[in-house]
């Protein structure tokens, strides 16, 4: 099945230590820095945030300031400077300037060392503007990396001249490490001490449009060469299943050819979709208008996390940064037992995992992938897992969507390293507590 990469390549995961205390904190187990990829014996996994004025205000500001309205938020305030950008997925290769502002994090320590990390975002970009995300670290013998450009953002659609392709972004390899889509791998023998986040916000020269970040964050990790990870204990979610809308990808398989064609390729805008609209958030009627196909916010999420790089949806950060266009919240993060799934599930939150597995190593599941995404919306009274599975069994039906998992054997396609080291959407409105797990 094509979907989003999930089988990791390297041994080990990165990692970081939360600095918010109103964020996830996913701190597993202490160590000493600079734990190389071999050597890595326990999971070491923190989720650090950026989302309100106070942190936001520990950064540099270069001709970004503070948004007026909101707790946290940052926004243009006086450009620094026009950047001229040619759309490499434009056809006319026309250079379109840009004035831009940029907000820097304080350097931060890992207190480990990190092998991969991924960040996340939530923004608002009206039309003619974008945001970048960028990462750079120190490794363990102290020179900093370049910065790795972990994403190239917009909410619009693109048009020439003004709105960009979003896009991940190539090529970025060297001696410290590289970007796979949205996830940076650091070297064989290389682990990072510390990192910085880089956020440039553009808008068309001569405009006055405003893009809003409104949280950053990044997940890292260093995790064992682990084939099973033990699933954890009852959680106090048994017999609670969320009412999570059911959509099949496979209802759409051949639409939208230029969207990588629907069915197979869409598991992670469908899962980006059903939790979007458990929260009461959808495209509207005129959005959907020139959609001819049954449940066409499917469709239109594809269409709307579609990372032109990537020539796919299945961008992690995109999914997430696509519900926080409708006003949620969201970020990407590992988790490192079922047990800590089922905290969210309890304060209803259902989450976006990512899961690769052979047919035979999933009962029920029916088929086999490298790769792909669904919603934990639940647990039964004995602890297995209630999931909304958009592959349906490869049955084009949404009431085939909602199937049980074996508790364990769904801990063995998701948390261990070689599968995606637990990774997870969390997507939330503002008001919403999240658990400390």
């Amino acid at each position: 099945m094509r979907h989003r990469r999930s089988i990791r390549l390297v041994a080990v995961i990165v990692a970081v230590t939360a600095l918010v205390a109103s964020v996830i904190a996913l701190v597993v187990a202490p160590a000493a820095g600079a734990i190389r990829p071999e050597r890595a014996l326990v999971a070491q996994v923190a989720y650090d945030g950026w989302t309100s004025h106070h942190d936001f205000a520990a950064g540099r500001f270069d001709g970004s300031r503070l948004a007026l309205d909101g707790d946290g938020a940052i926004t243009v305030g006086r450009p620094v400077g026009t950047r001229s950008y040619t759309d490499p997925f434009d056809p006319s290769a026309t250079p379109v300037s840009f004035d831009y502002a940029t907000w820097t994090s304080p350097v931060h320590p890992t207190g480990f060392g990190l092998t991969e990390l991924v960040s996340s975002w939530t923004a608002d970009t009206p039309h003619g503007t974008w945001v970048q995300v960028e990462m750079r670290g120190t490794t363990a013998s102290g020179p900093a990396t370049k910065w790795y450009v972990m994403g190239r953002w917009t909410s619009q659609m693109p048009a020439a001249g003004t709105d960009i392709h979003r896009t991940s972004v190539p090529g970025q390899g060297d001696a410290d490490g590289t970007v796979s889509i949205d996830t940076f791998f650091a070297a064989d023998g290389v682990a990072l001490d510390s990192y910085q986040l880089r956020v440039t916000l553009y808008r068309k020269h001569g405009t006055s449009a405003r893009p809003t970040v409104r949280s950053v964050g990044v997940i890292a990790s260093a995790l064992p060469d682990d084939k099973t990870v033990p699933a954890g204990p009852l959680g106090g979610a048994e017999g609670i299943t969320l009412d999570v809308p059911q959509y099949s990808q496979e209802i759409h398989h051949g639409q939208y050819p230029d969207f990588d064609g629907g069915g197979e390729a869409w598991c992670s805008p469908t899962s980006t979709e059903m939790v979007t609209e458990y929260w009461g958030h959808h495209p509207s009627a005129a959005d959907l208008s020139t959609i001819p196909y049954a449940d066409p916010g499917v469709d239109f999420a594809a269409m709307h996390t579609f990372d032109w790089n990537y020539d796919g949806a299945g961008n992690w950060p995109f999914n997430v940064a696509y519900a926080a266009s409708y006003g949620l919240e969201g970020e990407v993060v590992q988790l490192r037992s079922l047990t800590d799934a089922e905290q969210y599930v309890k304060h209803g939150i259902p989450l976006v995992v990512s899961v690769a597995f052979k047919s035979n190593e999933l009962d029920g599941a029916g088929y086999s992938t490298d790769g792909h995404l669904m919603v934990i919306r639940g647990f039964t009274a004995t602890g297995d897992v209630v999931v909304n599975d958009p592959a349906s069994h490869l049955i084009q039906d949404d009431s085939a969507v909602e199937t049980v998992y074996k508790r364990q054997q769904f801990a063995d396609v998701w948390l261990p390293s070689g599968r995606s080291g637990g990774t997870a959407y969390v997507i939330h409105p503002a008001g919403v507590p999240l658990p400390q797990v």
